[in-house]
């Protein structure tokens, strides 16, 4: 029995080893194709309304310190919705049914001109 964990064991480690680092690859290419995707996109400014704002909070459990990310969802004038994330400067600045021009990259925030 002895002989079969001391055979058994490293491999176990090892695979959990290497399925962890290929994870880690994965979400790296991921973030570098999204990345380059936006770079390539064009930058559009189009007229919108604040449809929804929204905060994701995560960690915060014992020492560790607590994170927020932040997503507004734009609507066109044809109807359709479009979400993104942006600062918490950025967001603090933006009210549900604002009206403006949003500018952005693919899936990248750039800019929000409130209309007056």
């Amino acid at each position: 029995m002895f002989d079969i964990l001391s055979v058994v064991g490293p491999i176990f480690i090892a695979v959990v080893f290497i399925f962890v680092i290929g994870i880690f690859i994965f979400v790296i290419t991921s973030a570098i194709k999204q990345r380059n995707k936006n770079n390539n996109s064009p930058k559009l400014s189009i007229p919108v309304q604040v449809v929804t704002k929204r905060s994701d909070t995560w960690g915060g459990s014992g020492d560790s310190s607590a994170s927020t990310s932040y997503f507004v969802t734009f609507q066109v004038e044809s109807g359709d919705r479009i979400e993104l994330q942006l600062s918490g400067q950025e967001y603090g600045m933006i009210a549900e049914d604002d009206l403006g021009i949003l500018t952005f990259q693919g899936t990248r925030f750039v800019s929000f001109e409130r209309k007056h």
